[in-house]
């Protein structure tokens, strides 16, 4: 029997964003639990980030990043 990650899953692509200054889900949890995916997954298509200062939000530098993974990873929409 096959888990859930197998196969073509283990090549997903994975981008995880972090505020450094998140005082609801502390950055250590953040950390912890991209290095669990780099465990489970090919930890070369694992991303992970952080923006200095932002707290249990999101910022511009966020979005764009966000924006270009989906531009890199996704086909496009006619």
């Amino acid at each position: 029997q096959q888990g859930p990650i197998s196969g073509v899953n283990k090549e997903i692509a994975v981008l995880q964003c972090h505020g450094d200054c998140d005082p609801l889900v502390p950055l250590m949890f953040g950390s912890l639990t991209v290095e669990k995916l780099k465990s489970m997954i090919n930890p070369a298509n694992v991303t992970f980030r952080t923006y200095s200062g932002m707290m249990h939000s999101s910022c511009i530098e966020e979005m764009m990043d966000v924006k270009q993974f989906i531009d890199k990873h996704l086909p496009p929409v006619d």
